[in-house]
């Protein structure tokens, strides 16, 4: 589409918003990259939809200021910013056709050839032989195109998406997060994304800020905060973690290939690259993701360069088609899970098999001990 060839960069600088005494979002700072694709990902409640309505502008920030490029845009009324919203609920004018559903907003700004620009952003959707149709005709997922191409053809600087893909089905859902990045990626537009679905976060952005009782816990890329999460909170809630309490009892070591030893409770001792532990002294959480853990079983030499902890109980197996997820339960440890890639089939492990639970040493990652193993587990999944 004409004029939809590169987005604007957006910076939040302390913004705060506070609902009488409660804070919503607590001093957030954050730029978004020019043509990005970004990410607000957190459970119900974290602040992550007032943030996007404060850069909407349907919100006003308590404190802090708003800016899209190199304007400040705070107190600009939500008519006069360059950013166009795509919500869970589409809101299409059931009267209408598609066509004129996308053409509506150009039709009352005046601009010129309305329905050319509507069918070239029908087009990109991949919606436009279904143009003259009605709203009550379409899918679900195609509602959601027709509202995606009404945000687009205004060609707005930013386009904010507050939880979009919500009220599909697993299988649309996952149809429309390859849709969503092939567009973002063909206009160039920024997204900021706003979802409480991980994998929705993880498919799509080239940025995930995980947001936490109105604060930003981390930032980066997926692949980052999955391999290197900083506090219990991400590792948690951005998939799943083995977290494990301990002390540091030796190191850092001195040179490349630095490790913590940390020991972990009735003698066993594991170590940890010193460049992946947030502290290096005292108490601290070891932890490991469930598909970085390999199941030893009694006739299996353990090799000498990984961690070891065990023997544990099998308490469960579950097969899920691509992996099977085993909980094994380790005296003085708890229960931890283990995710198996099924190869060759799978079953080789049954519920009351003895094992020992190994991992490579490079795989496991330091937390502050002060914090709570359980943080972000309550909140995996909510809307």
């Amino acid at each position: 589409m004409d004029g939809a060839s590169s987005g604007t960069g957006l910076s939040l600088e302390r913004v705060t918003k506070e609902f009488g005494a409660f804070v919503a979002v607590d001093d957030l700072s954050l730029h978004v990259p020019a043509g990005s694709f970004f990410a607000l990902l957190g459970p119900s409640g974290c602040g992550k939809t007032t943030t996007l309505r404060m850069v909407a502008g349907l919100e006003r920030p308590t404190r802090g200021r708003v800016r899209l490029g190199d304007e400040d845009v705070t107190d600009r009324r939500p008519h006069r910013r360059p950013v166009n919203t795509v919500f869970q609920s589409y809101a299409l004018f059931p009267h209408l056709s598609v066509l004129e559903n996308v053409a509506f907003g150009l039709r009352r700004r005046r601009v010129a050839e309305p329905l050319t620009r509507a069918h070239e952003a029908l087009a990109l959707v991949e919606m436009d032989h279904l143009a003259d149709r009605r709203p009550a005709l379409l899918s679900g997922g195609q509602q959601q195109r027709v509202a995606l191409a009404r945000a687009l053809v205004n060609n707005p600087a930013v386009l904010l998406l507050d939880e979009p893909l919500g009220a599909l089905d697993l299988k649309l859902r996952r149809q429309m997060q390859v849709e969503l990045k092939r567009i973002q990626t063909e206009v160039g537009l920024t997204f900021v994304h706003v979802t409480h679905d991980q994998e929705e976060a993880m498919t799509m952005a080239d940025t995930v800020a995980v947001m936490n009782a109105g604060r930003i816990e981390q930032m980066g890329s997926p692949a980052d905060l999955y391999e290197l999460p900083r506090t219990a909170f991400v590792a948690n809630f951005l998939g799943q973690s083995n977290l494990l309490r301990g002390t540091v009892v030796e190191g850092p070591s001195v040179g490349p290939g630095s490790v913590l030893a940390v020991d972990v409770g009735t003698g066993r001792r594991v170590l940890v690259p010193t460049e992946r532990a947030v502290r290096t002294e005292g108490e601290v959480l070891v932890g490991v993701r469930p598909e970085k853990l390999h199941l030893v079983t009694r006739d299996e030499e353990v090799p000498w360069d990984v961690n070891v902890v065990g023997p544990g109980r099998v308490t469960d197996v579950a097969f899920s088609g691509v992996s099977t997820q085993y909980q094994v339960a380790v005296p003085g440890l708890g229960t931890l899970g283990v995710f198996v890639q099924n190869i060759s089939g799978g079953g080789e492990v049954r519920v009351g098999d003895e094992v020992h639970l190994a991992c490579a040493v490079r795989h496991a990652f330091g937390l502050d001990g002060a914090e709570d193993v359980a943080s972000g587990v309550a909140e995996d999944g909510a809307a």
